[in-house]
């Protein structure tokens, strides 16, 4: 019988045996096995795990325990010292120390929703799923991956935020899974720039553009149209579209938010009641790609409307935008990038979405 075994890190973040640590160190795992620093041992229960986040959380029976405090990426500065600690290679506690490289990474590849702490402490296999802490010793992320063409340490270090993994961990307790909120867009890829900001009639860059609504979701029963430019979500700017969307993600279902919205150069502030992220695609209605398939290639596809084709400079609305490619992916290999116009699947023409499934489908 062929039997597969793997390590990695986790930390307790409170004295009745709550752990935190990736999804892909616990895994489909039959037998988890915890052992602390004093050397004691138990077995664990996997409460439940989320690969769109990378986050997972695990529990021990036992009273008393010590653990660690929680506290705020959002005061973290750019050049602040943190602390990773770990077992890379199996080297048990293990520390390194660095400063947080960079702050809201997204657009990397590794997970769905990405909003990464980004240091240059050496975190190196073995490492996943261990506690990123700030000089006061509080756990500001959970130490997720790393940037490498070796498989060892380059100084680029990736963490999931402390305040997304509580979120998830205190989903988990209480229903046993994970509820993401979403609004029923479709979003232009790239910036807003000046040049694009203008064409629209706003006089700055920033925000996000809607290329597409999906009919009769939130966003569309809110009179969200598209070519709007979304420039506030809840009096917070906002900064690009994987912030946007995991921002509206960790909103709770039903609840009400309000997005300030630029068209025809004014600005005007909408109410919009929250759905439930579908189980299956992506929100946006006829803006979903075929997960099976794509995400294999590694990139993803949307609708090509009237109002993008004009600002990416096509001629018409045939056809479909690639979205999003993946670093390191086919697509990527292949010379595809974000804002391409794809025409014809093997010869057949496409001219939307459901053209571009089907023909890919076959």
């Amino acid at each position: 019988m062929f039997r597969q075994t793997g390590q990695g890190s986790g930390f307790l973040i409170s004295k009745d045996g709550y752990i935190l640590t990736n999804t892909h160190v616990v895994g489909d795992a039959d037998k988890i096995t915890v052992r602390l620093a004093d050397g004691r041992e138990f077995k664990a229960k996997r409460i439940g795990a989320d690969s769109k986040t990378e986050v997972a959380l695990i529990k021990v029976e036992a009273d008393n325990l010590p653990y660690l405090a929680i506290g705020k990426p959002d005061n973290l500065a750019i050049g602040e010292w943190v602390i990773a600690i770990g077992n890379p290679f199996g080297l048990k506690e293990t520390l390194t120390v660095g400063v947080v490289s960079a702050k809201g990474r997204s657009n990397i590849g590794i997970t769905d929703y990405e909003d990464f702490i980004q240091t240059d402490a050496a975190i190196n296999p073995g490492n996943s799923g261990g506690p990123l802490l700030n000089i006061d010793g509080e756990v500001i992320g959970i130490n997720t991956a790393i940037y490498s063409q070796s498989g060892g340490y380059m100084g680029i270090g990736f963490a999931v935020p402390i305040d997304l993994a509580m979120n998830i961990k205190d989903q988990l307790v209480a229903n046993g899974k994970v509820t993401r909120g979403y609004i029923g867009v479709i979003l232009n890829p790239g910036e807003v720039n000046e040049e694009m900001a203008k064409s629209f009639g706003r006089a700055e860059a920033g925000g996000i553009l809607i290329a597409d609504v999906q009919k009769d979701g939130p966003a569309d029963k809110a009179g969200i149209r598209s070519g709007d430019i979304l420039v506030e979500l809840a009096g917070k700017k906002i900064k690009d579209n994987p912030s946007f969307r995991s921002d509206v993600a960790r909103i709770l279902p039903n609840k009400k938010i309000d997005l300030t919205l630029c068209r025809d150069g004014k600005l005007k502030t909408v109410s919009v009641t929250v759905g439930t992220f579908p189980d299956e695609g992506l929100a946006g209605g006829d803006g979903k790609d075929d997960p099976a398939v794509l995400e294999k290639l590694g990139f993803e596809i949307q609708e090509l409307t009237d109002d993008v084709a004009q600002q990416l400079g096509y001629t018409d609305s045939k056809g479909v935008i690639i979205a999003q490619v993946d670093p390191g992916s086919r697509a990527q290999e292949a010379g595809l990038s974000a804002g391409m116009l794809i025409l014809e699947v093997n010869r057949s023409e496409v001219t939307n979405v459901k053209d571009f499934e089907k023909a890919v489908g076959k």
